[in-house]
């Protein structure tokens, strides 16, 4: 097979940047945790309780979610969490690259894509129906990573969130 076909193809079968609405979420979500549960132990780290609720919370919703409704969510599981609980393990889940921020929304998504701490992440935000796709484009980051060094700038974390309609949205 040529180069090209082998780049087309490994192109064609990269992952949906928003999932289809009849994906078996079950298996997504049980996925994920396991890929974060790897990931914990890789770097001895723990997913406690608490850390594994709030990462769960956020895997069953493709939508950001703000910290209070993460604490409403998890609360019917068990006694209703403090506050700095849920900030807390949140630090812990965006330390270890289980979730981003949406700083537009002040709210958070599950990161469900093996990606480096500093990659360009760029976030694709329907304004129907408020899921939240991540996107990456090595292309675009060479770019953005030439005119920072150029500027003399060094980003902290490389985020790019754009707002428009979805895939499923946009036909539906």
């Amino acid at each position: 097979m040529s180069r090209a076909k082998v780049a087309a193809r490994k192109q064609s079968v990269r992952p949906a940047v928003f999932p289809a609405p009849g994906h078996d979420h079950d298996r997504c979500l049980s996925d994920a945790m396991t890929v974060a549960e790897a990931r914990c132990v890789q770097r001895g780290q723990r997913l406690t309780d608490i850390r594994r609720d709030v990462l769960g919370t956020l895997l069953a919703s493709h939508q950001p979610l703000g910290a209070y409704e993460i604490m409403d969510r998890v609360a019917p599981r068990g006694s209703r969490p403090a506050p700095i609980t849920i900030y807390r393990a949140l630090e812990f889940l965006r330390a270890n690259g289980l979730v981003h921020r949406i700083e537009s929304r002040n709210a958070f998504v599950a990161c469900v894509h093996a990606h480096a701490a500093g990659d360009l992440v760029v976030f694709l935000i329907c304004e129907r129906c408020g899921a939240v796709g991540e996107a990456s484009s090595p292309e675009v980051a060479a770019t953005l990573r030439t005119a920072a060094r150029g500027a003399g700038f060094t980003p902290k974390s490389p985020v790019i969130e754009i707002s428009g309609i979805c895939t499923h949205c946009a036909v539906g």
